[in-house]
């Protein structure tokens, strides 16, 4: 009896076999959005633990690496498109929980913000409803708000509600900008740190690693249904100032030499930059950096998880990045978050 749980609809949900992938937790889980940057390790996570997944797909190329996450039969792959509700029923009437990870962080000509963040998550959750799933789990942003000048924030903002509307129970997770092997945070600073000199590095930021963040939302899996908004921030609060200091010492380069681009100069380049097939900055983005993310207590308890700082996992994501010469030297951190300052130059022996 006790490998027997009974879901809020009245299903069962049986659960066999030793812990592991070549188990199984009697669940089925859809994740939308699979191929992410989170969506990846969150499926790695499910499928690790014997959950059946479903992984709605647009590109047969980026979901293939997923097949290998979960034992023989444990991963169902099923192409889909945003704006066909039968396929997104087709996608979810097996599953007891649904994960809602799809975002965008530039706009096409296809979709822009609201499209996706908006009028997709309302879609997904409402058939969601439709279809009796139990539990329905949408990732937002920390720093949605209706009021904020980026239109990515708001149109975060507007999902949430829409959310709220179409699955009263639904979980709604509230992750700050996360840092890992793919992310667009160390490996951006790294590669271009001009454009995290905005705002005279001083903007404010609270970086989670994603792996906490996936498993917090693994976790969901096991636990009762849990309605409500959740922020899930790194443990500490950091600027770009010291995020570029970091990188700077973590790789052993030196420090950008470039100058401190004004806000319209910025702009400007980033709306030329959006001719591009994949801009590496979008004016919305341009935006989002002059915004510090929001001082709120975070709910990591509620997930069951803690929280690590960037800097135990930093030089795992950076290594790549030095030197053939530096890669096997210790590592050293700024000696102080309040102290430390980006000096462009000063060149590191």
């Amino acid at each position: 009896m006790h490998d027997l749980t009974v879901l809020p609809s009245g299903k069962p949900a049986i659960q066999y076999g030793p812990p592991g992938r070549s188990a199984s937790t009697g669940h089925t889980a859809t994740v939308f959005g699979c191929t992410s940057f989170l969506g990846r390790y969150l499926v790695a996570k499910l499928a690790k633990a014997g959950t059946h997944v479903v992984l709605p797909y647009r590109d047969e190329d980026e979901k293939r690496l997923l097949r290998v996450t979960g034992d023989l039969g444990q991963i169902t792959s099923l192409e889909w498109d945003l704006r066909r509700p039968d396929q997104i029923e087709e996608c979810l009437r097996h599953s007891d929980i649904v994960y809602n990870l799809v975002g965008r962080e530039y706009e096409t000509k296809n979709f822009t913000y609201f499209d996706v963040h908006a009028k997709g998550a309302e879609a997904i959750a409402s058939i969601a409803a439709q279809a009796g799933v139990d539990r329905f789990v949408h990732v937002s942003h920390l720093n949605a708000a209706k009021d904020s000048p980026s239109e990515f924030y708001r149109s975060k903002a507007v999902g949430e509600d829409l959310v709220k509307e179409a699955f009263p129970n639904a979980t709604i997770v509230r992750p700050a900008n996360m840092f890992g092997y793919e992310d667009r945070l160390l490996n951006n600073i790294a590669s271009w740190p001009i454009w995290w000199k905005l705002n005279d590095m001083q903007t404010k930021v609270r970086p989670a690693h994603v792996l906490d963040v996936a498993q917090a939302l693994a976790n969901t899996l096991q636990m009762p249904v849990l309605p409500g908004t959740f922020n899930l921030p790194g443990p500490s609060t950091l600027t770009y100032e010291y995020l570029l200091t970091l990188v700077s010492t973590i790789t052993y380069n030196p420090p950008s030499p470039a100058p401190v681009v004004p806000k319209a100069i910025a702009l400007a380049l980033a709306k030329l930059a959006q001719a591009a097939w994949w801009p590496m900055l979008s004016p919305d983005e341009v935006i989002r950096r002059y915004i510090d993310d929001v001082d709120v207590p975070g709910d990591w308890d509620k997930f069951g998880v803690i929280p690590d700082e960037i800097e135990e996992h930093a030089i795992t994501y950076l290594r790549r990045y030095r030197s053939a010469e530096n890669f096997a030297r210790p590592v050293v951190f700024p000696a102080s978050r309040e102290t430390s300052s980006y000096d462009p130059v000063q060149v590191q022996s």
